[in-house]
């Protein structure tokens, strides 16, 4: 007996089958191209936050789910054995000018009262930070405490292994049994684009690389416009781009050795380190721009979780939480925002 099908192994269709199986759930995942197979299984994993301010529920939404994200990512980890290379470690952003430093002390003041306490927004002297910390003309960084850092592929490989556990494995081919929830990518939002006639939601080419650098446990950093995340393993990752236009959603090229080049200067102390592996994968992005969660505008009595884009491993806990309330209680608690009917 299956009660709940969900189709897509990527981090939503995992992390929404982990949640269900630990609510007593008999699940089934079925992906023809296995787990992780697409931008779930890339290298960069900063689960950041938006900034805090103009506040609106998908800002709430990606909060709740940065705090949801230790004590999910610690059960998974304890249940399977392997671990996500999660951790809570923040983030360093240089502050380029007076007027990004004076947006920066406001954002202080506006983050005490939008995350509860639960995390700081610091604006502090680069000095302060020590060795790991790029250089800024301000002469000050922003410090968040909220981001985290995270390996995609073995975030992808900690579920699999704690929901084999708990005795629900990835197939490749399957029936459809039970509540079913679609949560197939970029392909979903091509289906849904081409049954509708319109343009539903895209992918967005992303290129990233790993670099073997071992940073220790420090934060993240931001700069440039690149995220370079130390990962728990002694490697690196800088990324990525946002290409819409691509005629190869694997390769990568000219536009990654860009990254690579910005990291480096920007980050001095990363000058020599080795290269160790290229990579590049399409994104789903929703025409909102948010997750699109909620019942499926093609299949009646389905639902569909799609469109995670930069911010899908940050959503994931909260996602998971808000589709399992739906699937297996018929209890809708996903923002307006997030509907589908945003993206139609």
């Amino acid at each position: 007996m299956v009660d709940v099908t969900v189709r897509g192994a990527g981090i939503f269709g995992l992390s929404i089958a982990w949640t269900c199986a630990r609510r007593g759930a008999r699940v089934q995942i079925v992906d023809p191209f296995g787990p992780g197979a697409g931008s779930s299984g890339g290298l960069v994993g900063a689960l950041a936050p938006h900034v805090p301010e103009n506040w609106n529920a998908k800002k709430a939404f990606q909060f709740e789910s940065l705090i949801m994200a230790e004590p999910f990512w610690k059960q998974v980890e304890a249940t399977g054995g392997v671990s996500p290379g999660y951790a809570r470690l923040g983030r360093i952003q240089p502050i380029p000018d007076q007027r990004s430093l004076e947006l920066a002390q406001q954002r202080h003041v506006t983050a005490q009262e939008l995350w509860h306490g639960k995390a700081e927004w610091r604006v502090v002297e680069a000095a302060a930070e020590g060795a790991w910390c790029p250089p800024t003309p301000t002469g000050y960084v922003i410090h968040d405490t909220l981001t985290a850092r995270m390996h995609p592929r073995r975030a992808c490989a900690a579920l699999v292994a704690a929901l084999a556990v708990m005795g629900v494995e990835v197939v490749t081919e399957a029936q459809d049994k039970g509540r079913i929830i679609h949560a197939t990518g970029v392909a979903g939002l091509q289906e849904l684009s081409e049954a509708l006639g319109k343009t539903v939601g895209n992918g967005v080419k992303g290129q990233a690389a790993l670099l073997r650098f071992d940073a220790g446990e420090v934060p993240q950093l931001f700069a440039d416009a690149i995220h370079i995340v130390p990962h728990a393993d002694g490697t690196l990752a800088i990324g990525s781009t946002s290409e819409r236009d691509y005629n190869d959603p694997t390769g990568t090229d000219d536009a990654l050795d860009d990254v690579i080049e910005r990291a480096m200067r920007a980050v001095p102390v990363l000058h020599g380190a080795e290269v160790i592996e290229r990579w590049a994968g399409v994104r789903p992005r929703s025409k909102s721009r948010a997750p699109m969660l909620g019942q499926h505008p093609l299949y009646s009595g389905q639902f569909i979780a799609n469109g995670g884009f930069k911010i899908g491993f940050g959503m994931a806990p909260k996602v998971a939480e808000v589709m399992a309330d739906l699937i297996l209680e018929d209890r809708d608690t996903i923002p307006e925002d997030f509907r589908p009917d945003a993206s139609l």
